[in-house]
């Protein structure tokens, strides 16, 4: 368990967490750019074509094949849909926001001596948003348990904490507040001692002895059914900033180097509300709050190449370096009761944990094109991450480590796949696309593949462009409310639907 140092300025500074876990890890390691309209209306297929602003995010070498130098913006909407279902309730959410999700410029510098293979270097700078973490859904029904036991009830949550850690260590002394008891039970003993401290004080745990040395306790809240409502809210994105070098060597291969900067902001509110009528619950109701706000940092490279093969045919091959991250939490908390013993247990503290490191998995990406002339051209990119290669640092935290074993064995190499293509009629080009990914997770009927189409529309007007696109991507996955005790999990069926506009113009 780890021990929490303290400083009470009406927060609490904390040092390590125990509420990032292997969901958090996934949700940080996905790089799903989101990306210009051009871009997006081939469904991301431009490893080995280039002259795009995000395409640079995909290949460092794209910039070196702008002939000119360009500036570029794009304006997103998202809207994600949310089937939900748990035991026997159904229920659908909807969620829409608008957002500036890119842009950049590429400032092409060209060779004129006769005498050298290098055409041109190219420099680019571009910001490209790669995940928008806004979500909320209600998940409700019946949660019914023939054997008879309380895995079913948030009451084996507490449980879970609090057997084996004495009454002293998990309770509030005589005249101490709940904000004072919190926060000291926190600085000495840890996280997992808080938890069973919110159990104790609303009536939800009872030792079995009532020493302080007690380390055995039960439920107040008696087996059964229970009815669930569990409400999740989420806000914040994250993003990547990519400082770009690039060349042209003869007339057929380029070259390019990317200096990623990635940041993120995300903000989780989940509330469970449940209820019981079981004959021996003193406790029939429970409300129990969390809140979580997570920032982030890191840094990564890229390394890529294009290749010309034929006046037609090209090559693209990408290399994704580990993303370093440095991450921050803070934590909020709050339940209450009713029944014959009813309370509030609102501690009013803001637990401020210490910083700690996330590293994501590296990625390779094999690019292919045909390129038809002025008329179009298709695309296919082949991209391949191993998941179980994350790891929470330090590494020598226990908590950490057990983290890092769970996603070892619960994590594997995945495969993404994407094809478009592009055909040019005038001023006017139409694009369409489909992509694959594959589940991260060893088992996919918990959180399954995603497959997605896009479509495309864009209009050149000489010296400068717009473009339009619409793309869709659906996924069935399982949300667990917690990672101990009540452990059951929503069964979510997930649509994302994004509009993108872009403007382009030649420098």
């Amino acid at each position: 368990m780890k021990k929490l140092s303290f400083l009470f300025i009406g927060i609490l500074s904390m040092s390590n967490i125990m509420a990032q876990d292997l969901t958090d890890a996934i949700r940080y390691s996905n790089d799903n750019i989101y990306g210009t309209a051009r871009y997006r209306g081939v469904s991301g297929a431009f490893g080995a074509l280039g002259g795009d602003l995000s395409a640079i995010s995909v290949n460092p070498a794209s910039s070196a094949v702008f002939t000119t130098s360009y500036f570029g913006i794009s304006l997103s909407n998202l809207n994600t849909d949310n089937d939900v279902s748990y035991f026997d309730g159904n229920s659908s959410s909807s969620d829409s926001n608008f957002d500036f999700n890119q842009g950049g410029a590429v400032f092409i510098f060209n060779n004129y001596s006769q005498n050298s293979p290098w055409k041109k270097m190219a420099l680019a700078i571009n910001y490209d948003q790669v995940s928008d973490f806004d979500n909320d859904w209600v998940a409700h029904g019946t949660n019914t348990n023939s054997n008879l036991n309380l895995t079913n009830s948030i009451a084996s949550y507490f449980l879970t904490y609090a057997n084996g850690l004495r009454l002293d260590e998990i309770s509030a002394f005589p005249g101490e507040s709940y904000s004072e008891a919190y926060a000291e039970i926190g600085t000495y003993y840890g996280y997992g001692n808080q938890q069973a401290f919110l159990g104790y004080e609303s009536y939800i745990l009872e030792p079995v002895n009532d020493t302080d040395n007690n380390t055995s306790y039960t439920s107040n809240i008696a087996a059964g059914d229970f009815n669930h409502r569990y409400n999740y809210v989420a806000n914040g994105y994250s993003g990547k900033l990519s400082f770009n070098l690039a060349t042209q060597y003869e007339d057929n291969f380029y070259f390019g180097l990317n200096i990623n900067t990635h940041f993120f902001d995300y903000d989780r509110f989940t509330a469970l509300r449940e209820t019981n009528n079981n004959a021996g619950s003193t406790i029939n109701s429970v409300y129990f709050e969390n809140i979580l706000s997570t920032t982030g940092s890191g840094i990564s490279f890229q390394l890529g190449g294009i290749a010309k093969l034929t006046n037609n045919l090209r090559l693209g091959l990408t290399y994704n370096t580990p993303t370093w991250y440095k991450i921050n939490d803070e934590t909020t908390q709050y339940i209450s009761t009713s029944g014959t013993e009813s309370t509030i247990v609102n501690p009013n503290i803001i637990n401020v944990f210490e910083e700690y490191k996330l590293k994501t998995p590296g990625k390779i990406t094999g690019s292919l094109a045909y390129v038809f002339g002025k008329k179009g051209f298709l695309s296919f990119d082949y991209s391949r991450k191993d998941y179980s290669n994350i790891k929470f640092k330090p590494t020598s935290d226990s908590y950490f480590s057990e983290q890092n074993n769970i996603i070892q064995n619960n994590l594997k190499a995945a495969s993404t796949y994407k094809i478009g293509g592009e055909y040019r009629l005038k001023q006017w080009s139409f694009r369409g696309g489909y992509r694959f990914e594959e589940s991260p997770y060893e088992d996919d009927n918990f959180y399954g593949d995603l497959t997605g189409y896009s479509l495309g529309l864009g209009y050149n007007f000489g010296n400068a462009r717009i473009d339009l696109s619409f793309d869709q991507s659906q996924r069935d996955y399982n949300y667990q409310f917690y990672n101990v005790g009540l452990t059951e999990a929503a069964k979510i069926d997930s649509k994302t639907s994004n509009i993108v506009l872009s403007f382009g113009l030649n420098l």
